[in-house]
């Protein structure tokens, strides 16, 4: 009977967790709906999500006994400035280049995580993810369609590329911190580094966001999903889920991402480029599972935080 329940319960988690990897691959589908600046995008995403979070978190009891935990509390805010100032760049960047372009090289943030980690924290790294993480970076060089570039030159694909380039270093950077700080209490975690948002853009929100319009469902929909029930699938979904599961499952995101932005707007990748997204995947997945040559071992993987 528990082998059963215990079943029931990894296949619970597995839809869970693809849903939130499909609800997640259409954030910037909202952002680009919506209408509003990258800041503006951001600021409402983390009202909103954060109200729900707030909502959920009091009526679940995740938030008993929060205001004790320091640790928790200064880690919170720092890794969520981190947090905030990596979505600004990321949609800023996909408004510059596009949205699936931006999110295949936006996926390169394992690989900054793991080199930042060993740098800033001294960790160890093997062989075999110094490898990975070059084929990944390869991946991200040809996700950027250097054929474009070479032919173009485009000022503002090259600062949107740049702009996602800047937004992975940042998540790598958030990820590494919350890593630590996160383990007990994640859902605690990110409903702090949504208030973070809040308190850190309520200035520079734009005004002109104040009319009657669809734009408000976008809004609305961008905070209490993608920064709400999203995280919620996650986290519930996490603990129950073999490793390799979560970081397979990683990639729906991008691959919904890429076919919504098709769809929708009409934008193809080049094949040098989808080229790009398979180098990303085989060498995030590498890294996260830490496969050796010749045959996969797995161990722990990274959360994301889109």
């Amino acid at each position: 009977m528990n082998q059963i329940s215990g079943r029931e319960s990894s296949r619970a988690a597995l839809y869970q967790l693809l849903l939130g990897e499909l609800l997640i691959g259409s954030v910037g589908v909202f952002v680009h709906e919506s209408g509003q600046d990258p800041v503006t995008a951001v600021f409402y995403r983390c009202l909103f999500g954060g109200l729900f979070l707030l909502a959920w978190g009091l009526a679940r009891g995740h938030l008993r006994g929060l205001l004790r935990e320091r640790a928790l509390l200064r880690g919170a805010l720092l890794s969520g400035v981190l947090l905030v100032l990596n979505w600004v760049a990321l949609f800023a960047g996909m408004a510059r280049s596009s949205i699936g372009v931006a999110t295949v090289i936006y996926h390169c943030f394992p690989f900054v995580m793991l080199i930042l980690a060993a740098v800033v924290q001294g960790e160890r790294t093997r062989p075999a993810d110094l490898a990975w993480t070059l084929l990944g970076f390869a991946g991200v060089m040809c996700s950027t369609d250097p054929m474009r570039l070479w032919r173009e030159a485009d000022v503002s694909y090259l600062l949107g590329i740049g702009l996602t380039l800047l937004s992975a270093l940042l998540c790598g950077a958030s990820l590494l911190m919350s890593r630590q700080i996160g383990k007990q209490r994640p859902f605690a975690l990110v409903m702090i580094q949504c208030w973070v948002g809040v308190a850190m853009l309520a200035g520079f929100s734009s005004p002109g966001v104040f009319h009657l319009g669809t734009h408000w469902a976008w809004l609305v929909g961008l905070g209490v999903i993608h920064s709400g029930i999203v995280y919620v699938l996650f986290y519930s979904a996490y603990p129950r889920l073999p490793v390799a599961t979560i970081a397979v499952l990683a990639f729906v995101y991008p691959l919904v991402t890429l076919l919504l932005d098709y769809l929708i707007y009409g934008h193809r990748l080049a094949w040098v480029q989808l080229a790009g997204l398979v180098l990303i995947v085989l060498g995030t997945l590498g890294v996260n599972l830490k496969w050796r040559w010749p045959l996969p071992r797995r161990t722990e993987a990274q959360p994301q935080q889109p």
